[in-house]
């Protein structure tokens, strides 16, 4: 079950950064929301797979888009990387745990 917030990061973040490059041209927003949204989507093969490091994958992922967007969303306040900034911080938490639990089999 925890592969479907992978995959829901996966297109929120392909989205995000599309949006991104709509709005302002940026290419950097492109690359990353695509970047970002490739590793969660493989970290959801993975742990539909019960394949090993798939939280952790994931995990990173959520960090990265966390400590990404989270100063771009405290200094411009614009709704993207303040909604990113939220979903990573929601992720980073959800995936922390589950990995956790993966590694000591709480």
């Amino acid at each position: 079950m925890s592969q479907h917030p992978a995959y829901t990061m996966a297109g929120i973040c392909a989205l995000g950064g599309a949006i991104g490059y709509i709005k302002g041209r940026s290419v950097p927003s492109l690359v990353a929301g695509a970047s970002i949204g490739a590793i969660y989507f493989y970290a959801g093969q993975r742990i539909q797979k019960n394949e090993n490091h798939g939280h952790d994958l994931a995990l990173a992922a959520s960090s990265f888009l966390l400590f990404a967007m989270g100063p771009k969303a405290l200094r411009t306040r614009a709704p993207v990387p303040v909604v990113m900034s939220i979903l990573g911080i929601g992720s980073t938490a959800y995936y922390s745990k589950k990995a956790y639990e993966d590694r000591y089999g709480v």
